[in-house]
């Protein structure tokens, strides 16, 4: 009878894959996208003062500046007879003619030592973008004082 030989079988060697280089990597492609990502300050904190939720039986003491933005984007200022068209294109973001309007408006308050107001209506057609940036024109020209209506004559 032969005798058999035992052959230990040869322990293959586990195969690991040494990451500690990759999350070296991860850790700086972190950093650099938080240092090199801007956050846009301007909208982030306006700082205006909304209504409260009742209304004031005080009058204010200035005639404020009544703004509307109807369903198709287009922007208006004053009311009634003296409404104008100002800014008409919906894809033109910076609102070139309402900055001017607000700006001699509030100019003008700012000269008779009053804080400026702004009433703003807005149709439930408007997009919200073009609700944003009316109050970022608003924020440009330092007019804290801002109130949502649903009043129209």
């Amino acid at each position: 009878m032969a005798r058999h030989k035992r052959y230990d079988a040869v322990e293959e060697e586990k195969t690991s894959l040494d990451i500690s280089s990759l999350i070296d990597v991860t850790f700086l492609l972190l950093i650099y996208f938080l240092v090199t990502s801007a956050i846009q300050v301007k909208e982030t904190d306006l700082g205006m003062k909304l209504p409260a939720a009742m209304p004031s039986d005080k009058q204010p003491d200035i005639e404020p500046m009544f703004i509307k933005i109807d369903a198709s984007g287009i922007i208006y200022a004053g009311t009634g007879n003296s409404q104008m068209v100002l800014d008409s294109d919906p894809n033109i973001r910076s609102l070139p003619m309402l900055a001017q309007q607000l700006d001699m408006y509030a100019s003008a308050a700012r000269s008779a030592n009053k804080s400026p107001l702004v009433q703003l209506w807005a149709d439930g057609g408007a997009t919200t973008q073009r609700v944003i940036d009316v109050i970022n024109a608003l924020a440009v020209v330092k007019i804290e004082s801002v109130t949502f209506t649903d009043l129209v004559d």
